[in-house]
């Protein structure tokens, strides 16, 4: 796998789980109140960066992990 797409994989995907977590998140803490548009952005845009570089990381490291655990599973 190259380094320019799992740097696209890890963009998009951790764009996904973080728009939705952190609004999920955001609706749990605070319901659907004046400013929530502000406070989930402000949850993203602080979540975004470090999710990114973890699943950039972490994401080999993953890949091998789920391969070793369903290679076992599968194999029987």
């Amino acid at each position: 796998m190259s380094t320019k797409y799992r740097l696209v994989f890890s963009l998009l995907m951790s764009l996904t789980l973080s728009s939705l977590m952190t609004a999920w998140v955001t609706w749990i803490n605070l319901g659907f109140v004046g400013g929530f548009v502000w406070k989930w952005g402000t949850a993203f845009f602080t979540a975004w960066p470090a999710a990114a570089t973890i699943a950039f990381v972490l994401g080999p490291t993953i890949h091998l992990l789920t391969d070793r655990i369903l290679s076992k599973r599968y194999k029987r």
